[in-house]
């Protein structure tokens, strides 16, 4: 890769960081405003322009809705490793998720719900590994921009998800008009999501053409000739396999939601743990690598602990938004979908100061020891919502008891998600550089799967439990990882 100052036009970054920002800052804008109302609209009477489920089970679909989404990014990974390349793959996945998000725009009922699901589930799958894989492709090994680089990436990608949960919720009620009545018109505010997505195709590609790599264009391991067949054919089996497991469920009465959330459940589990065996035995994979991705493990771990928490603002609190706080401010109301926009809000103000910490910072802690840090604020901010629980056990509680638990979770997301995406990107095996991000992004799979299973035991009873009990097994793994540091770093090398 060349350095020159040509490049240097993005914050001193490489002008195809610009592309990279822009193309998932608007797909961002079109996930989160979708999933800021999903919930609501899963859960609302027909009556009120939604589809009238149980909560417990709407929460139960958000979670492992979000956790099917990374998961997919397995495939992602492959295909772009084997297949397309990361440039295609991010673009024939851009166009899915547009089509998942036009699908839900029209009023079809639950059959829209999980068309809709399967669209972006694969299509997110396919472009957000890959968008983050070619933004460590931007940066030499030697390059200390790359951490920083990552940040600003983090930064574009929490701005489109701040300004969705505004909009969306607002075009969903006609826009301050009410043009659609007092009955809430979900549809609208999906069809903005799928217009965002749109904005984002263009922009990535007319812009990638001037600005991404050409290695960006090619698979890093591509299938040989001889093999295509035979894997064409075991896609083909898997296919069948899923098709008969399917029927095997049906035939005996057990294909339903809540079995196929606990049937996504394990394989969120069990991928990770596949894709490590197969990494540590590889051939293609050195021994300084091998050690890499030991090292990797623990940070796993770490990272699937904080994405439980962190995306249950999407579940757990959006319930609590919804059913025990105040929704105004004085003469201001603001509805429970808005709260979503404090993750990504206090993102953006937080990331200036990271930058810069992490850019002059000299003796700065490793990976392990952020990811150690980030843990226990993750906890911090579950243990601070007990405390409304506590004080008011019944009625309405102030906004801001959810204002203060974001803003702990976000302090522990910039110690967690940018240092992460760097260090994937860094630790990753050479024949496993997109696969190696998919990995990554299985951490909130799995946090997420387990939290479908956890959510079913949130209510308004017990809320207080709840928050504790999840808040202090996450300060507790934190502390562990702080005593784990100087193992992990050995075995990270060069790259720690």
């Amino acid at each position: 890769m060349e350095n020159t100052e040509k490049e240097k036009t993005f914050f001193g970054q490489p002008r195809g960081l610009s592309v990279l920002f822009q193309t998932e800052l608007w797909e961002r804008f079109s996930y989160y405003g979708m999933r800021a109302i999903l919930l609501f609209y899963m859960y609302y009477a027909i009556s009120q322009g939604g589809l009238g489920m149980n909560q417990t089970v709407a929460a139960s679909i958000m979670s492992i809705y979000g956790s099917s989404v990374m998961l997919a990014s397995i495939l992602g990974g492959w295909v772009s490793d084997r297949i397309w390349g990361p440039r295609k793959t991010v673009f024939y996945g851009g166009v899915l998720i547009m089509i998942g998000h036009i699908v839900l725009s029209f009023p079809m009922g639950v059959g829209a719900l999980y068309t809709s699901i399967v669209f972006i589930v694969l299509g997110t799958g396919l472009l957000k590994p890959n968008v983050s894989d070619m933004v460590g492709h931007l940066y030499g090994p030697d390059d200390n921009r790359r951490d920083a680089g990552f940040s600003i990436y983090v930064f574009g990608v929490n701005l489109g998800a701040a300004i969705a949960p505004i909009l969306v919720p607002w075009a969903k009620d006609g826009f301050g008009f009410h043009a659609f009545g007092k009955v809430a018109n979900f549809h609208a505010g999906f069809s903005l999501a799928a217009i965002g997505m749109f904005i984002g195709l263009v922009v990535y590609y007319f812009g990638g053409k001037k600005t991404l790599s050409e290695k960006s264009l090619h698979p890093a391991d591509p299938i040989p000739a001889d093999k295509l067949r035979s894997v064409i054919w075991k896609a083909l089996l898997i296919i069948i396999l899923i098709g008969i497991l399917f029927g095997i469920m049906a035939v005996f009465n057990a294909l339903n939601i809540e079995n196929i959330i606990n049937l996504i459940t394990i394989l969120a589990i069990a991928f990770p743990i596949y894709y490590f065996v197969i990494m540590l035995r590889s051939p293609k994979v050195t021994k300084p690598e091998r050690k890499k991705v030991l090292a990797y493990i623990p940070l796993f771990i770490a990272g699937a602990i904080f994405w439980g928490i962190e995306e249950s603002g999407s579940t757990v609190l959006a319930l609590f938004a919804q059913n025990r706080t105040v929704l105004h401010i004085g003469a201001w109301h603001f509805e429970a979908a808005n709260f979503q926009t404090l993750n990504p809000l206090f993102i953006m103000i937080l990331t200036p100061f990271f930058v810069w910490l992490w850019d002059t910072w000299k003796n700065q802690p490793s990976a392990a020891g952020k990811f150690a840090a980030g843990l226990v604020f993750a906890g911090l901010s579950y243990l601070f919502m007990t405390l409304p629980g506590l004080l008011h056990p019944a009625g309405r509680v102030s906004p801001f008891w959810l204002v203060g638990s974001w803003f702990i979770v976000e302090i522990a997301e910039m110690l967690i998600s940018p240092i992460g995406l760097a260090a994937t990107s860094r630790l990753a095996p050479k024949a496993f550089s997109s696969q190696m991000m998919s990995l990554w992004f299985l951490c909130d799979a799995v946090g997420q799967a387990a939290f479908a299973q956890i959510v079913k035991f949130y209510s308004t009873k017990t809320e207080v439990p709840f928050f504790a009990i999840i808040g202090l097994v996450s300060i507790v793994f934190g502390i562990i990882l702080f005593f784990m540091v100087k193992s992990i770093d050995k075995l990270m090398g060069d790259a720690k």
